[in-house]
């Protein structure tokens, strides 16, 4: 059986995106049911691997906190994934890596400066990490806000800046990788 090129397994390879905040039980997991609803409802779910972490493992193996869930499902979200830490393969393995936040960017930086010397990563592989608020069209916010400690509005105005900033995300991955459609 002959291998197949590099080339093809690119094309062939789903899109992967990993959404990244402290403790991966509400930003987070929040930004990877919105977006996996959204590339659903666009029918490439096939075509993208879609997960999320935390840059602390506090919270391993635990679901979303219960009032993003309660939030998610009244705008027709489910989030199923259970909370992880950011781990050294997700730099090879994720073409996109968001961070919700300044200091989320900063952490997930460092752990790949620290990861770095152990195994080998891509060289250019920090560069795959991106504020998640970057990609919003209508709202001016640079950070998603930790919504933890607040009341319901928080979780709202959390899943208002993912909606926007998840739409132009997608827009954005299948302008840059027109093979995504192709395949």
């Amino acid at each position: 059986m002959a291998a197949s090129s590099p080339s093809t397994e690119a094309e062939t390879k789903p899109f992967s995106v990993l959404f990244v905040c402290l403790g991966n039980i509400c930003r987070s997991p929040a930004a990877e049911g919105v977006f996996r609803d959204l590339v659903k409802k666009r029918g490439l779910d096939s075509k993208f691997k879609i997960d999320s972490a935390g840059t602390i493992n506090y919270h391993e193996g635990n679901q979303a906190d219960p009032r993003m869930r309660a939030a998610s499902k009244r705008r027709g979200i489910e989030i199923t994934s259970l909370s992880r830490p950011i781990r050294l393969p997700d730099f090879r393995d994720f073409d996109i890596i968001l961070a919700m936040d300044n200091q989320n960017r900063d952490d997930i930086i460092e752990a790949f400066n620290r990861w770095k010397f152990r195994e080998p990563l891509p060289e250019d592989a920090h560069k795959k990490v991106k504020l998640m608020c970057s990609y919003c069209k209508k709202h001016d916010e640079t950070e998603v806000p930790d919504p933890y400690y607040g009341g319901p509005q928080g979780f709202q105005k959390v899943l208002d800046l993912l909606e926007d900033a998840c739409e132009s995300l997608l827009d954005s991955i299948l302008a840059e990788n027109k093979h995504i459609l192709d395949s």
